[in-house]
């Protein structure tokens, strides 16, 4: 999506949209470059959400994606508690802390990921592999309360083998799901990335027992070649 009317103008970390037009940048072949790295580079190269992300400081261009979906669902409020699972490098991190109001001490934001991910001012950072046996309860030690909010962008490596990928995204969407419920207050929000076509039944099932609306949503701002989606559940029943 692009905003011509604010051409030239440097948005916010809080507009979800992009400012300008990208010119195509062709990448060349190198020795020792694969042709699908070529592909990719090429792709990052003349994605706009990528350039604005940049533009505007903002870690990754999944930032855009948590700013969409908060614009339309209205998760994320002053004063929230938020946890980020997955959160490395850190765009949907800096997008929870600017709109819970962390850095005015309105709200907290704990981010948690595998990868070692840069301090951010405003969040807290947890390095740690949620599949383990005992991550959730490690993170529930480290939160010592209740939260309004856990988002979940995580994801297992792509094997191209469709249905494999699919329980993968599952698995992780369980883990998430599971974690939520045990921390959430009552009328929290979840969310978290699926493939296109929803949930399992059974998840999906769980889901509405536990929250007062589920939702799928694909933000503008995931690629339109990507199979991703996010579910969006709000009103936790406790």
């Amino acid at each position: 999506m692009v905003n011509k009317g604010n051409k030239g103008k440097k948005a916010g970390i809080g507009a979800s949209e992009t400012t300008g037009r990208l010119l195509h940048t062709k990448v060349k072949t190198a020795r020792g470059r694969k042709y699908s790295s070529k592909l990719w580079l090429e792709r990052q190269l003349n994605d706009p959400w990528v350039v604005e992300a940049k533009n505007r400081g903002l870690r990754s261009r999944a930032a855009f994606k948590l700013m969409q979906l908060d614009d339309k669902y209205k998760l994320l409020k002053p004063g929230d508690s938020v946890v980020d699972l997955g959160a490395a490098p850190g765009g949907w991190t800096q997008v929870a802390v600017e709109r819970v109001g962390a850095l005015k001490g309105k709200g907290q934001v704990l981010a948690v990921d595998i990868l070692e991910m840069e301090p951010m001012a405003g969040a807290e950072v947890m390095q740690l592999d949620f599949t383990t046996e005992d991550a959730d309860k490690k993170v529930k030690d480290r939160l010592g309360g209740p939260v309004n909010a856990v988002i979940s962008d995580m994801a297992a490596p792509t094997t191209g083998h469709r249905q494999t990928d699919h329980l993968r995204i599952v698995y992780m969407c369980e883990l998430a799901l599971d974690f939520a419920i045990d921390v959430l207050a009552p009328g929290g929000v979840f969310v978290a990335k699926v493939l296109k076509g929803g949930t399992e039944n059974d998840l999906l099932d769980l889901l509405k027992k536990s929250f007062a609306t589920v939702r799928h949503a694909k933000p503008d701002a995931s690629r339109l070649d990507s199979r991703e989606a996010y579910v969006i559940a709000t009103g936790f029943r406790g």
